[in-house]
């Protein structure tokens, strides 16, 4: 009798770590469940396109105090282990990347933390808005609930922002995991369908710092400040800069009156 496919299996096709006598199997079932083969599909393309984004990192010189202290057999995987911690770590397990949690990076000034801030609401974005079935964990209709959730876990007072008057309406948010802590993330979406998110964290360290930076990783735009030991980032690779940023004036001018 043919095992049933289940989500393990499903991240390990999608990783293409899938063994080979589940092939079949895993296939057939995909056919026969069109919204769960469009998310792995979706999976596969994101990872390939990090790997391509990202892989001259591996091709980077080894620091000479890191191959002092590395056998040159575990050089290559640590620098694969470092992209992914600084890259990818926002995605926990999906599409099977597994990090050490232990391994933190050093703290760094106030603008690297805002750029690595950028980078993982990019990686967010990439991960959660092409979602059709669970683009959110918390849908809008509980946004009370959503709203008093988050911010008990974040320790911290969040608000969803209002975004009808840029055409864009809440559809729901989820915690994701931080460097230091957890973090909000509130997905919005208009009525053509594109979709921004709002990467909101608590670990930033206190500063008075609220002046946009844009950063864009891949296909995805960021706007992103810091306000006190709140960081922001509003990211999108549906829209262009303009139309970006003048949603992002729109946020701050909500969560900073």
């Amino acid at each position: 009798m043919t095992e049933p496919v289940d989500e393990h299996d499903l991240q390990a096709y999608a990783d293409g770590k899938l063994p080979e006598d589940r092939h079949a199997a895993v296939a057939a079932w995909l056919a026969a469940h069109p919204d769960d083969a469009e998310r792995i599909d979706n999976y596969r393309q994101l990872a390939e396109e990090l790997r391509s984004t990202y892989q001259g990192v591996l091709d980077e010189p080894v620091p000479e105090r890191l191959r002092r202290a590395l056998h040159p057999a575990r050089a290559r995987r640590f620098a694969l282990v470092a992209m992914w911690v600084a890259f990818g770590a926002a995605l926990g397990g999906i599409a099977g990347w597994q990090l050490h949690a232990g391994w933190r990076p050093a703290p760094g000034p106030i603008a690297d933390t805002g750029a690595a801030m950028a980078r993982r609401a990019a990686v967010a974005h990439a991960v959660y808005s092409p979602e059709v079935r669970y683009p959110v964990e918390v849908r809008a209709d509980q946004e009370a609930h959503l709203v008093a959730w988050l911010s008990k876990r974040l320790g911290a007072p969040l608000r969803a922002p209002k975004l009808d008057a840029v055409g864009y309406s809440l559809m729901g948010g989820r915690l994701l995991p931080g460097d230091n802590g957890p973090v909000a993330h509130f997905m919005y979406q208009s009525e053509r369908g594109t979709r921004i998110t709002l990467y909101v964290r608590t670990e930033a360290a206190s500063n008075q710092e609220t002046a946009f930076r844009y950063a864009k990783e891949g296909n995805v735009r960021v706007f992103y400040w810091m306000d006190r030991k709140l960081g922001y980032a509003l990211s999108s690779a549906d829209i262009g800069k303009d139309d970006l940023f003048k949603v992002a004036n729109a946020v701050y001018q909500q969560l900073n009156p």
